[in-house]
């Protein structure tokens, strides 16, 4: 390890921190339907939770959608009342806490929006201990593409032989994992 680099832990924070899978796809089914796509099934909506938010659209309706943003609109504002039941799982506070003690960088990496992380960090706790966050702004890519962690391991100067992340889709595990990011899951 370098002096410049820390070793550290990215986290994913919808589905990993933050209890929000089936609030997710029960927006983005209703979105679906909203936007005139009653094919798309809440089954295929689930299993494409991890997704960037437009590579979803596109996985789901096809490469030649028309209409990615405006299904992306309906799903935020299908999933805007139901943030307010968002929990974090159980002992995720001492989770954080535990990986400060240890001496990792804790830094959240969430395929979200910048805007998201106001409602976020609250639901999840530890902002005492959480170094920094990366979202989908950051990058050109989303998930499942490694963007988003390189990202983050680049913005918050951690050593890639020293930190490991934590996702829900095997996704999120694998593809970086060949750039050297150990992970679990």
């Amino acid at each position: 390890m370098t002096q410049d680099k820390r070793p550290g832990v990215l986290l994913d924070v919808d589905g990993t921190l933050l209890d929000t899978n089936y609030l997710q796809v029960l927006a983005w089914w209703q979105a679906f339907r909203d936007t005139g796509h009653p094919e798309v099934s809440m089954a295929a909506c689930h299993r494409s939770i991890g997704i960037g938010s437009a590579e979803l659209v596109t996985h789901l309706l096809g490469d030649d959608a028309d209409d990615v943003e405006e299904v992306m609109e309906a799903k935020s504002r299908r999933y805007e009342p139901l943030r307010e039941q968002v929990a974090a799982f159980p002992r995720v506070d001492e989770l954080l806490g535990a990986c400060r003690e240890l001496g990792l960088a804790v830094v959240l990496a969430t395929s979200g929006e910048e805007s998201d992380l106001e409602w976020m960090q609250p639901a999840i706790g530890g902002e005492d201990v959480v170094d920094g966050a990366t979202t989908s702004g950051d990058v050109d890519s989303a998930k499942p593409a490694p963007d988003l962690l390189q990202t983050a391991v680049d913005g918050h100067g951690l050593d890639a032989a020293g930190r490991s992340r934590s996702g829900t889709r095997s996704g999120t595990c694998r593809r970086p994992a060949a750039r050297g990011c150990p992970a679990s899951r």
